[in-house]
């Protein structure tokens, strides 16, 4: 028997699972030597942290992953998209061409899921910066500072175990 796939629990997991993606192209660029003298690069890998940090609470109530993936996602494509020109200036190499193909995979993935979620809820979830109201408490600035100090051997999950 197949498991169905478009519940809203699994279309979490599938998020999730795009997730851990995106994280491994985050702890590629962040371990990359490139970043010294390009240190633009840590754009991606820190709206990677902020953007992870901030659904992995919410992996339990779907529609509460949902609101917050959306308005992570603006921010991920804008970051995906600038790392897709700095990633070209930092290196030619395969690695950063693969990584930026990844960032593009992974944002298409998760609006694709989004929009799935939308359809099979029975309802279109309000862009909080449409409704010119906030849902949640924007993430705050320690991530940033958490993400470039922390040692790998404590990086969060992405999701439970």
């Amino acid at each position: 028997m197949m498991e169905d796939t478009s519940t809203p629990a699994a279309l979490v997991q599938r998020c999730q699972d795009i997730w851990a993606h995106a994280w491994m192209v985050r702890t590629f660029v962040k371990h990359s030597s490139e970043v010294e003298d390009f240190p633009e690069l840590m754009q991606i890998a820190r709206m990677v942290f902020d953007a992870s940090r901030s659904l992995e609470s919410r992996i339990d109530d779907p529609p509460a992953y949902f609101r917050q993936m959306k308005k992570k996602l603006r921010k991920l494509r804008a970051a995906a998209e600038q790392f897709a020109h700095d990633a070209p200036l930092a290196s030619d190499h395969t690695n950063f061409r693969q990584a930026v193909i990844s960032m593009n995979a992974c944002v298409g993935g998760l609006e694709r899921l989004t929009q799935e979620f939308d359809s099979i809820s029975g309802q279109v979830l309000q862009n909080p910066q449409e409704s010119g109201h906030e849902l949640d408490e924007p993430a705050s600035d320690h991530h940033d500072q958490a993400d470039e100090t922390l040692p790998n051997s404590t990086d969060p999950p992405l999701s439970p175990a």
